[in-house]
């Protein structure tokens, strides 16, 4: 004997909310009474989540919060604790005699450590995170030094810049702009003596007449052999290292319109133990004399 078919309840009629696609109505149907309440739990959460912690932008800031918890704060607190456990070899670095910093193995390294990340802070824009420099931005690896490559150099050149204005110590040397005072051939001409002193293809006929002309106007900085004087920070142009390149054209750039380089002052933006960290990070890259 066959069992009578189960009969149904007919599902309740529901509306659509008035979109289709294609034919595809979408209907309106409640959501889940779980995920209702799930959503309500959040935005109570969220309403007491701003009440407690840090979260309306104000004009100079934001509202504390009542817990006046701050992640900010807690990484401040978290430098200042690792800053008071560093505080003895800080102080030590601020005052060491950097050329005999090296018998401190302690304090050597830390000063490497610490100058590495002065160095990526805020030399690394310029010279690179490698330290090798970009043209108008001299390599710090190699062992061509403008002003002096020993650490107490390096320490000089780091605290008080190159040619900026905000340090009165800052080095200082300016190039002239020789377009203002030699005529387009004579330059010409001192660019092929260049050529000739740094082994490059030349013009031998104008080289010759560019050495007189190099002899009365560069060599008093430059020096008589083109080697460079570091105490003026000239260049030595005898050499394959260039800082801005060492090519015929940009060699007249050079020549016709000079060079300016900046350095700024850190000393003015950093302590004297990251003074200090930066100049033994330095010296130790491989370039340092």
């Amino acid at each position: 004997m066959s069992k009578p078919p189960i009969k149904h309840a007919p599902k309740p009629e529901v509306s659509t909310t008035g979109h289709s696609w294609d034919g595809i109505e979408e209907l309106n149907n409640p959501l889940p009474r779980w995920w209702v309440w799930i959503l309500y739990a959040t935005i109570v959460w969220g309403i007491g989540y701003t009440i407690a912690y840090p979260a309306w932008p104000l004009i100079s800031g934001a509202t504390p919060g009542l817990l006046g918890f701050s992640t900010r704060a807690q990484v401040e607190q978290d430098i200042a604790a690792v800053a008071e456990a560093n505080s003895a070899l800080t102080t030590q670095l601020a005052a060491a005699d950097l050329t005999k910093i090296s018998d401190n193995p302690t304090l050597d390294g830390f000063a490497k450590n610490a100058g590495a990340a002065v160095f990526r802070a805020n030399c690394s824009q310029c010279h690179g995170s490698g330290a090798a420099g970009a043209k108008g931005f001299p390599n710090l690896l190699d062992d061509d030094w403008l002003w002096g490559g020993s650490i107490t150099d390096i320490a000089y050149t780091i605290n008080h810049g190159v040619r900026n204005e905000q340090d009165p110590d800052a080095r200082w040397s300016q190039m002239p702009a020789f377009g203002e005072i030699l005529t387009a051939p004579e330059i010409d001409q001192v660019v092929q003596y260049v050529l000739s002193i740094s082994d490059q293809e030349n013009d031998a006929t104008m080289a010759v007449a560019g050495a007189t002309l190099f002899a009365d106007n560069c060599a008093a900085c430059h020096g008589d052999d083109g080697k460079g004087n570091r105490d003026l920070g000239a260049p030595n142009l005898t050499d394959a290292i260039w800082l801005y390149g060492g090519d015929k054209a940009t060699l007249t750039e050079t020549v016709t319109k000079a060079r300016f380089g900046v350095m700024p002052a850190w000393g003015l933006r950093l302590s004297p133990d990251e003074v200090n960290a930066a100049a033994v990070y330095v010296h130790q890259l491989g370039g340092g004399e």
